[in-house]
């Protein structure tokens, strides 16, 4: 019954995740949602900006927070290691909901490029960020990133067991062509308000933030491999710098 109620619990998060996932194409792109990033505003300016920098900041918080291996190490002595993952995921996309709920447009454009081709453009970008944020997820396993690997593998009697370090596609050419996706999401937009353009600031920052913790984990649980793959792959942009000292750094911890 026990491997049921997992299994259960993860395709619930899961779905929970999906919706909030469309419902963000529609709030950064103010399409077809009641309310978006760029709704009218409704409060002052100064207090608008506070509650965006706690929204933001809450979920900057949970998600790193929850996703270090020492608070998971510290996290599974009460939440069984089969839903963990799935609860990671729940607690993002309540941090998603209520930020969509609470979020106060701020007024104000920065850049107006309605009725050009630039919009066709810009959209066309906001499009293929969002293409490019599902697909990578699928490259590096879509269904263990979202927890429901793990409570398949319970459900069916099965060890988990971690995945090995790929770099499949895109993967082959920059580190992070996730993120990469996510930055076209954040700023292609025909109208720049001060509202989106406070949102893709901040979350441009924690992105680059959270990269450096991410980075640390991956060292840690592949060793050499990351820290060789991070020698000779940019970490954004096909052109970008390498960091080239990242395996001898790694050869001198060990």
């Amino acid at each position: 019954m026990k491997r049921i109620l997992f299994f259960l619990y993860g395709v619930i998060c899961y779905f929970i995740f999906f919706g909030t996932f469309l419902y963000a194409i529609g709030f950064i792109g103010n399409i077809l949602v009641p309310k978006s990033i760029d709704s009218a505003a409704t409060i002052p300016l100064g207090e608008a900006l506070l509650i965006n920098t706690a929204l933001l900041s809450l979920f900057a918080l949970q998600h790193s927070l929850m996703a270090r291996q020492g608070f998971k190490k510290w996290w599974t002595q009460f939440v069984p290691k089969p839903i963990e993952r799935s609860t990671y995921v729940l607690f993002t996309s309540l941090c998603l909901i209520l930020m969509f709920w609470q979020w106060q447009p701020l007024g104000g454009v920065i850049w107006n490029l309605e009725g050009n081709v630039l919009t066709t453009i810009m959209y066309s970008l906001y499009a293929f960020g969002w293409i490019t944020v599902l697909i990578t997820t699928f490259l590096i396993n879509h269904f263990d990133l979202f927890g429901l690997r793990q409570v398949w593998l319970y459900l069916i009697g099965k060890k988990y067991t971690n995945l090995g370090f790929v770099t499949p596609g895109p993967y082959k050419l920059i580190r992070h062509p996730l993120y990469l996706g996510w930055l076209l999401v954040f700023w292609s937009t025909p109208v720049m308000t001060i509202a989106h353009l406070f949102f893709a600031v901040v979350t441009t920052a924690y992105i680059f933030f959270a990269i450096q913790l991410e980075e640390k984990d991956l060292v840690s649980i592949h060793g050499r491999d990351y820290a060789e793959y991070k020698n000779r792959t940019p970490m954004m942009f096909p052109f970008g710098s390498k960091q080239k000292s990242v395996a001898q750094a790694y050869d001198k911890a060990a």
